[in-house]
C-alpha cells in the first residue's frame, strides 16, 4: 500500500473521537439530571456483579475534573488511532476495553474502578509500541510524540497516589502493549530506490558504469552517438547584376 492511499483523511477520524467524548459527557450529564451516581456500575474486582463494569466503567466518571482530564487525551489518541491505524482501530478499541477491564477486575483492590483512563492507557501504549515495531518513520515519529506529550502517564501505573486506579492504568498499559504485538496492522510500504532492492546488481547499473575503479568519471563509447558520414550537396543561385542591363 502506497503512502498516498494509506494516509488519507476519512470521516471516521472525526466521528469516532467525537462519539467517544459525547458518550462519556452524556453519562455524566444523566447523573446530574437524575441526581444519581453510576459508580456501582464500575469494575468491582473479583465480584461477578462487578464484571459488568468491564463494559460500563469507561463511561463513568466521579467528578467534572475527572471527566475533563480524560476528555482531551481520549479525543486526541482516538483520532490518532483512526488515522494511522484505521484498518485495526475498531478492534483495538473493543479488545482494549474488554482486556484492560478484565485485568483490572483480576488485580484491582476491592473498590469501584471507573473512568476512561484505562482506555487512554491502552491507546497510548498501543500507538507507542506499534510504531516502534513497524519501523516506519512516520509511525515512529508518532510514537515519539506520544512519549513527549503523555510520557508522564507512565508514573501512574504504580501506586503513587491515593484515589487513583493504578490497577486500571497498569491493565490498560499491558493491554496496549499486547495488542501492539498481536494485532497485525497494514502499514504503507516506503518507496525503495533501485539500489535498495535485494536483486540490485551494481555491474548492471548504467550510472555506475561511468566510473572506473578509482572513482574517476569516464565517457562510455557505447553511449556516444555514432558518427554518420553523408555527402552534402550545395546549390548556389546567382542573381544577375542589374548594372549589366544598363
Amino acid at each position: 500500500m502506497s503512502e498516498n492511499n494509506y494516509f488519507k483523511f476519512s470521516n471516521r477520524i472525526l466521528i469516532a473521537p467525537l462519539l467517544g467524548v459525547i458518550s462519556i459527557w452524556s453519562v455524566y450529564w444523566l447523573e446530574l439530571i437524575f441526581v444519581t451516581n453510576f459508580n456501582v456500575y464500575g469494575i468491582f474486582p473479583r465480584s461477578w456483579v462487578g464484571l459488568r463494569g468491564v463494559v460500563f466503567s469507561p463511561f463513568i466518571h466521579g467528578s467534572l475534573e475527572h471527566l475533563y482530564n480524560n476528555t482531551i487525551p481520549l479525543a486526541i489518541l482516538m483520532a490518532s488511532l483512526f488515522y494511522f491505524y484505521k484498518n485495526v482501530a475498531s478492534r483495538v478499541l473493543i479488545y482494549g476495553i474488554l482486556l484492560s477491564g478484565l485485568v483490572t477486575w483480576i488485580i484491582g483492590r476491592p473498590s469501584y474502578h471507573i473512568g476512561a483512563s484505562g482506555l487512554i492507557y491502552v491507546l497510548a501504549s498501543f500507538i507507542f509500541f506499534k510504531g516502534v515495531l513497524t519501523k516506519y518513520y512516520r509511525l515512529i515519529a508518532l510514537s515519539l510524540m506520544v512519549v513527549f506529550v503523555y510520557g508522564s502517564l507512565l508514573w501512574y501505573i504504580f501506586p503513587i497516589k491515593d484515589g487513583i486506579s493504578w490497577e486500571g492504568h497498569l491493565g490498560g498499559f499491558l493491554t496496549g502493549m499486547l495488542l501492539a504485538v498481536v494485532v497485525k496492522a497494514r502499514t504503507p510500504l516506503p518507496k525503495k530506490y533501485i539500489w535498495e532492492r535485494e536483486d540490485y546488481n551494481e555491474e548492471e547499473d548504467t550510472f555506475l558504469k561511468h566510473f572506473d575503479e578509482n572513482g574517476n568519471f569516464m565517457e562510455l563509447s557505447d553511449n556516444l552517438p555514432e558518427e554518420t558520414h553523408t555527402s552534402v550537396k550545395v546549390n548556389y543561385h546567382y542573381k544577375k547584376d542589374m548594372r549589366d542591363k544598363e
